[in-house]
């Protein structure tokens, strides 16, 4: 039986180019898809927020032609690179898949809105939302709230390259503490770096619980949905 029912999601853009120079590395793009479409013939409800890091990143270095709004759009459109690589490594195993996006890109994409989202799903599609809000100024991590309070998500599943949530980067401090659950307000308190400030915000008046868990880990993400086994960083309203 299902843990979660419908779930958000949110996958960093870096992450898709794993170790190599590519910025869409074939090893791990095949590895979200796969990850992704066992949990999609279970029934669970999905719904994908990709970042674009690995793409546009790369650039900032040479471009300096372009104010923080229009690198905030080259940033959306990365999004929906990423994301229709996913969508194209989903169907490649037989699972349908659409792209909504905050930015309609026609004839690539449509505007997402709730309701299309929903309709989606409940045709058993997985969902994949780029453009981030549609607007400059907020992380896609803020999209990855948002969309999750949209579509009525259970939890906003946070896949990234460490376990969970330490109390320090667990990459440069060897004896850093995770931690298996926190509060929103203590994850304030602690000014821990889970998601952004406006991110954080969302979820938390909307009592939209987080878990950050480790993409790399093959299964990972099955045992948590359908197994109901604790991974990762649970971060909750709490009472």
């Amino acid at each position: 039986m299902l843990k979660y029912q419908t779930i958000l999601l949110k996958l960093s853009g870096e992450s898709l180019s794993g170790n190599s120079a590519d910025p869409i590395n074939p090893e791990m793009l095949q590895l979200y898809a796969t990850e992704i479409s066992t949990l999609a013939r279970e029934g669970l409800r999905i719904g994908i927020v990709l970042g674009g890091g690995n793409i546009f990143r790369g650039m900032q270095g040479s471009i300096t032609a372009f104010d923080r709004i229009q690198g905030d759009y080259m940033g959306m459109l990365a999004t929906v690179i990423n994301s229709l690589a996913l969508q194209g490594a989903l169907e490649g195993l037989g699972i349908k898949a659409r792209v909504l996006s905050g930015l309609a890109i026609d004839p690539i994409t449509e505007r997402v809105s709730s309701k299309r989202a929903l309709e989606l799903l409940d045709q058993n599609y997985v969902v994949i939302i780029a453009g981030g809000t549609g607007n400059p100024f907020f992380t896609t991590d803020t999209a990855a709230a948002l969309r999750a309070v949209e579509i009525k998500a259970d939890v906003l599943m946070k896949g990234t390259r460490v376990d969970g949530v330490y109390n320090a980067d667990p990459e440069k401090d060897p004896k850093a503490i995770m931690f298996e659950q926190i509060t929103f307000q203590e994850a304030y308190q602690k000014n821990l770096k889970i998601m952004d400030l406006t991110a954080l915000t969302l979820c938390s008046e909307n009592k939209m619980p987080i878990i950050v868990f480790n993409i790399y880990k093959k299964g990972l993400l099955f045992d948590i949905i359908v197994n109901g086994v604790n991974h990762g960083t649970l971060v909750s309203p709490g009472n």
